[in-house]
C-alpha cells in the first residue's frame, strides 16, 4: 500500500514539471555560418555574431589604446527580450532593439548614424558645437539633439532626462564617471573603440558596429563595400603615377615637432597614394614626438607638407616660426591641410568624417600628389594653404 502511494505520488510530480514546470529559455551564443553573420574584414576593435533567433553579440576588443579590458553586448529584439533569459554576467549590457533614441558621444559617430538613415534617432550629444554635419546641425537647430557639456564631465541630469535606450561612449580609460552613473540609471552604457584602428579602411568598417542597433545590418554591408570599392579603386589608380613624390608631416607644438608614425592611420594614407613619406620606416602606429632640427635634416627637400599643426595660412605659419621658411615645401607654396575644411561652428570635418570616408581623403591626396590622375576632383578635406 505504501510502495502504491508513493508511485502515485511520483507520477503526479512528473506530470505537473512535464505540463507546468518549463525550462528557462537560455539563448546559446554565438552560432556561426549563419546567413546574415556579418564579416567584419579590416577593423581589429570588434566583432559581431549572431543567433538564429535574432540575437547580436557584439564583443568590443579596443574600447581604447592598450586596453586589456574587452566588453560584451547582447542585442535583443524588443520583442525577445520578455521571455529570453540571459545571464547578466555574461554581457556588459542587454539592449532592446531596434532602439529609437541614442545618445552619441564623438563626433566621429554622427557620420555613420547618418549613412544608415538613422539620423532621427539622435537625441543627445556633448558638445553639439564640434558637429560638422548640415544634416545634424539642422536637427540642433530645432532642439531635437541637446547638448550635454563635455564628454568627461556629461550632464547627467540632462541625459538622464532624454531616457536614451543607449550611450555610445567614447573613453581613453575606463575612469569615466560619468558612464558609471549612466549605468546606475539602468542606461546601458556601448563603447566604441573607431578611434584605436589603424588602418582607412578599419576605421570606416565601424558602420557595422553601429547597424545592429538600428536593424540595418544589409545596408551598412552596402555602404561599407561601396567604400571599400572607391578605395581601392583609387590606390590601384596610382600604378599609373608618373612619379612618386617625397612627403613631409606635422608641425611644431611648444618645441616639439609631431610627425604620423610609420604604422600609422595617415602613413598607410600617404603608402596608398604612392608616396615616399620621409618617416614611413619608423614602427609608432601614432604620432612621434622630434627636434626641429631632426626634421630639417630628413624634412628640408620634401616636395610636399601636410598638416602643419591647425595652421590654415602661409602667414599663420610664420607667425609660430620662422623656421617653417626654412623648407622647400614651404618656399614652393606645397602645403596642404585639412584645417579650411570647417562647420559653421567651427567644428573641423576632417576629425569627423573622414574616418567614415577614407575614400575622399585618398582621392584629395592623389589629387594633391599626382593631379593628372584626377585633374577633376572637388577636394573634401585637403587644400592648400592661403
Amino acid at each position: 500500500m505504501k510502495q502504491s502511494f508513493f508511485w502515485g505520488i511520483l507520477l503526479l510530480f512528473l506530470n505537473v514539471c512535464f505540463f507546468n514546470c518549463k525550462p528557462q529559455k537560455k539563448e546559446v551564443l554565438p552560432q556561426t555560418n549563419l546567413p546574415d553573420q556579418t564579416i567584419i574584414s579590416h577593423a581589429k576593435g570588434f566583432s559581431i555574431e549572431k543567433s538564429a533567433s535574432g540575437i547580436t553579440v557584439i564583443t568590443i576588443n579596443s574600447p581604447w589604446l592598450n586596453s586589456e579590458t574587452s566588453y560584451t553586448y547582447a542585442l535583443v529584439p524588443k520583442e525577445k527580450l520578455a521571455y529570453t533569459t540571459f545571464s547578466t554576467e555574461a554581457y556588459d549590457a542587454i539592449i532592446g532593439v531596434p532602439i529609437n533614441k541614442l545618445v552619441a558621444t564623438s563626433t566621429t559617430h554622427i557620420p555613420a548614424i547618418e549613412a544608415l538613415g538613422a539620423g532621427s534617432k539622435l537625441v543627445g550629444f556633448p558638445r553639439t558645437d564640434f558637429i560638422s554635419s548640415k544634416a545634424t546641425r539642422a536637427r540642433i537647430a530645432a532642439d531635437r539633439i541637446k547638448d550635454l557639456g563635455n564628454n568627461e564631465a556629461i550632464n547627467i541630469e540632462s541625459l538622464l532626462a532624454l531616457k536614451p535606450d543607449v550611450v555610445i561612449g567614447f573613453g581613453i580609460n575606463n575612469q569615466n564617471k560619468a558612464y558609471q552613473t549612466i549605468k546606475r540609471s539602468n542606461i546601458p552604457v556601448v563603447y566604441n573603440g573607431d578611434w584605436t584602428e589603424e588602418t582607412p579602411l578599419g576605421k570606416a568598417e565601424w558602420i557595422k558596429f553601429f547597424a545592429p542597433f538600428f536593424g540595418k545590418e544589409k545596408e551598412a554591408d552596402r555602404i561599407f563595400n561601396s567604400i571599400e570599392d572607391a578605395y581601392n579603386a583609387a590606390k590601384l589608380l596610382t600604378k599609373n603615377a608618373k612619379r612618386k613624390p617625397t612627403v613631409m608631416d606635422g608641425g611644431l607644438y611648444k618645441d616639439v615637432w609631431y610627425v604620423a608614425g610609420g604604422n600609422s592611420w595617415k602613413a598607410q594614407f600617404l603608402e596608398d597614394a604612392n608616396t615616399n613619406y620621409i618617416w614611413s620606416n619608423t614602427q609608432e602606429t601614432g604620432s612621434i614626438g622630434l627636434s626641429i632640427e631632426s626634421v630639417l635634416e630628413k624634412g628640408q627637400q620634401a616636395e610636399f607638407w601636410l598638416d602643419p599643426s591647425l595652421h590654415a595660412t602661409y602667414e599663420d605659419m610664420l607667425n609660430a616660426s620662422e623656421h617653417y621658411q626654412q623648407f622647400q615645401a614651404f618656399k614652393s607654396k606645397q602645403v596642404y591641410s585639412h584645417t579650411n575644411a570647417i562647420g559653421e561652428t567651427g567644428g573641423l570635418l576632417f576629425f569627423e568624417l573622414a574616418p567614415n570616408r577614407p575614400d575622399l581623403v585618398l582621392q584629395d591626396l592623389i589629387h594633391i600628389f599626382h593631379p593628372e590622375l584626377l585633374p577633376n576632383h572637388q577636394p573634401v578635406f585637403y587644400t592648400e594653404l592661403q
